[in-house]
């Protein structure tokens, strides 16, 4: 009875919020389930603790359900990684937790952001396509077999 319940409270909207250390297994948990080559629970600690990281969380109730890290390099800054749990994917998590991130990297002083997407991630490929992203060039081979696209979005005009 009490896992009917919290099903159903967890499918309410989720909460945004700058993500910490503590967050670091959910995260490595998540990212595991989301990529073909996961991170472990040290390599998501070991970029959370690092000051040039800027990361975001998206929680229901306890649980993750999504998350967004970048690493700042002067006034630039690369996403490192973005996932959102399969049970909340298509409902704009995405694009929330996108727009949160982007507006705390331009208060950061931020001009341009890069990422990099795998060429067949078509969902991914729209999210950011949507946020203004354009493609500046591509990786063959990058993940394992497949294509990245590199992405470039500014955020304030140079």
């Amino acid at each position: 009875m009490i896992s009917f319940f919290s099903r159903i409270f967890e499918r309410g909207t989720p909460s945004l919020s700058d993500a910490s250390t503590r967050d670091a297994a959910a995260i490595a948990a998540l990212h595991g389930k989301s990529f073909q080559r996961g991170w472990s629970d040290d390599e998501v600690e070991a970029l959370l603790a690092e000051r040039n990281i800027v990361a975001h969380r998206a929680l229901a109730g306890r649980r993750l359900t999504g998350f967004i890290l970048s690493r700042l390099a002067a006034d630039e800054a690369e996403i490192l990684s973005v996932a959102v749990d399969s049970s909340f994917q298509g409902r704009g998590l995405g694009r929330q937790l996108l727009t949160l991130h982007l507006g705390r990297l331009a208060g950061y002083g931020v001009h341009t952001v890069f990422l990099e997407v795998g060429e067949t991630n078509d969902p991914a490929g729209k999210l950011y396509a949507r946020a203004g992203f354009r493609e500046v060039s591509r990786r063959p081979n990058y993940y394992g077999n497949a294509t990245a696209r590199v992405l470039r979005r500014d955020l304030v005009a140079r």
